[in-house]
């Protein structure tokens, strides 16, 4: 049915491979999001403990009880202005992270349209008679592994851009006046 076993296995191994540099490169990224995610709430952790434990020794030091309202408030807008800004680098490392996917999902599913092109071509152009139903179920096989696989690139386009929405929600909500 093929005309060499060997340009098969080859293929088949290249495309392996290419899954397998995709697969690592997006886990890379997504463990690098996930650090600057920590790192950015690490550092919005401290600066909060800091202007907290600042604000309690304000509001200690107030005479009366409008002194401490005006402590308290005056303390609510660089709150806001805080959350804020936190909800907007956590959107930018959420949109660095799903560019990154985008980019290398793009790049593998055209190398693997390309490869799996070539695949079906080797296994259908010397096909003996009498292989017909062989040939059927190898492209079959190839066509459905493919749209498996397109079905979990747009599940994971799908969670990113959900991940997004929230994050975009939750933004909306500190900033009212912003939608």
């Amino acid at each position: 049915m093929f005309t060499s076993p060997e340009q098969f296995a080859a293929t088949t191994k290249a495309l392996f491979e290419f899954q397998l540099e995709t697969f690592n490169t997006l886990t890379s990224k997504a463990v690098q999001g996930v650090e600057q995610v920590v790192a950015l709430n690490m550092a919005t952790a401290k600066s909060t403990v800091e202007e907290q434990l600042a604000a309690g020794k304000e509001l200690s030091l107030a005479r009366d009880p409008k002194a401490v309202m005006a402590v308290a408030a005056a303390k609510v807008q660089p709150g806001m202005t805080n959350a804020a800004a936190y909800n907007e680098q956590l959107g930018g490392i959420i949109a660095e992270i799903r560019e990154e996917f985008t980019r290398a999902a793009d790049a593998h599913m055209t190398e693997a349209k390309s490869t799996l092109s070539a695949l079906i071509y080797d296994v259908t152009k010397n096909v003996r008679p009498g292989s017909e139903n062989a040939v059927q179920i190898v492209k079959q096989a190839i066509d459905n592994a493919f749209a498996g696989y397109e079905q979990v690139t747009n599940a994971t386009r799908q969670a990113v851009a959900n991940v997004e929405a929230q994050v975009a929600k939750a933004a909306a909500t500190v900033q009212p006046g912003k939608k």
